[in-house]
């Protein structure tokens, strides 16, 4: 009876922690959003305008807010008026190095032609004999190119089970294995900390050419 009742226990648990997490997200996120409507004047606030609160109404806002800003700098004047934004942070001092910083991460995140990771690979990490899923982002710059040589790439090895945290790498194109998988089966897999393994695809080339991937994205 004990050792059914435990197996009750841990299916109602697979059941319901998914659907009590998922739903714990998209409140936070919908809360966090709403707030984007305090700063509209009082008049204006929707709660005195209908007479009550309505959940959602910051995600419309926000989206609205957004589009009216990627209209308006994609024309000739708004790329103006933000180079001349980008321009006058990037002349003050501590703010122009903190924003550079997160201007070109965020461009090559969002940008239609930006694309963050290239490929999933397998790299020798910590030490040798141990591996770890890494993502290709890249080729060294030219001063560390010259400094390495040949037949580096750039790699990000993403934290377990926050990949927003990780180590940027350099490493030989020679020792990385490509994965037979995408990059979105690579960061589940990463997140679940390798318990949900993604679908079997057909075997990799026994050559690892994680540059071609790269070259295929330029």
């Amino acid at each position: 009876m004990i050792a059914a009742l435990r197996t009750w226990l841990f299916a109602g648990l697979l059941v319901l922690v998914p659907i009590m997490i998922t739903v714990a997200v998209i409140n936070w996120v919908v809360s966090t959003l709403d707030e984007t409507l305090r700063i509209l004047p009082a008049q204006w606030q929707p709660e005195l305008l209908i007479g009550f609160y309505i959940p959602g109404l910051g995600v419309v806002f926000a989206l609205v807010i957004l589009l009216l800003i990627g209209a308006a700098t994609s024309n000739f004047i708004g790329k103006k008026l933000v180079n001349w934004w980008d321009g006058l942070l990037n002349r003050i001092p501590v703010v122009r190095s903190v924003y550079a910083a997160v201007k070109q991460v965020s461009d090559t995140l969002f940008s239609d032609k930006g694309n963050a990771f290239r490929k999933a690979l397998l790299i020798q990490w910590p030490r040798e004999g141990l591996w770890t899923v890494a993502f290709l982002t890249g080729k060294p710059g030219h001063s560390v190119g010259q400094q390495l040589g040949d037949g580096y790439i750039s790699v990000y090895v993403p934290t377990t089970p926050n990949p927003t945290s990780g180590y940027m790498m350099l490493v030989r194109e020679a020792d990385c294995r490509p994965l037979d998988m995408s990059v979105d089966e690579a960061l589940t897999y990463v997140i679940s900390m390798g318990v949900i393994i993604p679908p079997e695809h057909k075997p990799a080339k026994a050559n690892p050419e994680p540059l071609k991937a790269l070259k295929d994205s330029e």
